[in-house]
């Protein structure tokens, strides 16, 4: 597809419905983030609610704090996470996700572009504009990938749903809330208060 208008691109109406790979998502010139999932293109918010971004900053920092000093290392987004099936070849990589929060622990999936390979850990934390997104489609490429452990967080709500991959395959765990307190199986050692999290949010 020739593409007339680089920051225009995604108006476009042809654009939402091709099939891309990283090295056209590399070649692309938008005002806006956008991810690639299986190579289709998906938009994200312009801009998060404030309760996003403090649960966010809060779940951010107690990984930081926890993983000072040792091999694992936190990033939040915009970090893009390449998920290459095949070959990491940026022609044949079609998916490229920004999870708000990741953990890594293996530093050869880490170069200057940002990760290519699974994280460990994926925590996404829930928006209305992105539910779909995220219990969906992303579901499918962290299972498949190997993202070992999978935190969906709902701000609103206050919850904390984990997925757990188990032979290949993701076991969901219960429904956590304020009050419980939950330790990653991915990420020895790190235990989450939940009351923590999501205390004082409106």
């Amino acid at each position: 597809m020739k593409i007339r208008d680089q920051k225009n691109f995604l108006n476009e109406p042809e654009a939402l419905y091709g099939t891309y790979s990283y090295a056209d998502y590399l070649s692309w010139d938008l005002e806006e983030m956008v991810e690639l999932i299986k190579g289709k293109i998906f938009r994200q918010a312009a801009a998060l609610r404030r309760i996003h971004q403090e649960v966010s900053g809060i779940v951010f920092n107690k990984l930081f704090n926890f993983l000072e000093r040792k091999k694992c290392k936190v990033f939040s987004a915009p970090f893009d996470v390449r998920l290459p099936i095949k070959s990491k070849k940026n022609e044949d990589i079609d998916t490229v996700v920004q999870p708000d929060i990741c953990v890594v622990c293996d530093m050869d999936k880490l170069d200057e572009m940002g990760c290519v390979g699974a994280p460990d850990l994926i925590i996404e934390i829930l928006s209305p504009s992105n539910n779909q997104k995220e219990l969906i489609n992303k579901y499918e490429v962290y299972e498949e990938s190997g993202v070992k452990e999978y935190w969906i967080i709902h701000p609103s709500e206050k919850t904390l749903f984990i997925y757990t991959l188990v032979a290949g395959k993701y076991i969901p765990s219960k429904l956590y809330t304020i009050g419980h307190q939950v330790a990653s199986t991915a990420i020895e050692g790190f235990v989450l208060d939940l009351e923590q999290v999501f205390e004082g949010l409106e």
